[in-house]
């Protein structure tokens, strides 16, 4: 898909209508990522999983997103690759006047749920000062 560059998942379809976007991906068993994390008994990484719903924002927003606030991350059950290679991603998001997406994903592997996130990005390039 455009916009979406990421080898650890292969996006097979994307549907994005009114603040939804539904992704039907699979987990690349061969990407590099995987031979690290863990070795002889590979699992999706978390921070790949919060990744691909950025860049699934960006895609379908069509500006570049940064994470301002994660309200809540889930990791529910291990995305094993070999064992749950077919993916749904479910993006549900609003946005307010000032470009805040107040968003919620749900990454599923069949009924299983595996990540639930729920958080705020941004866009444009500004960064606070803490």
């Amino acid at each position: 898909m455009p916009g979406i560059e990421n080898n650890i998942f292969i996006i097979e379809n994307l549907d994005h209508s009114d603040g939804t976007v539904n992704v039907r991906l699979v987990v690349n068993a061969n990407s590099d990522i995987l031979k690290g994390h863990f070795p002889g008994q590979p699992v999706v990484p978390g921070a790949c999983m919060l990744q691909l719903v950025k860049d699934v924002m960006e895609n379908a927003v069509g500006q570049i997103v940064r994470l301002k606030k994660a309200d809540n991350i889930k990791f529910m059950s291990m995305v094993v690759p070999g064992e749950n290679n077919q993916l749904q991603l479910n993006v549900s998001y609003k946005i307010s006047d000032d470009n805040i997406y107040a968003v919620q994903a749900t990454l599923y592997s069949g009924d299983i749920i595996c990540f639930k996130f729920q958080g705020i990005f941004v866009t444009g390039k500004t960064y606070e000062v803490l």
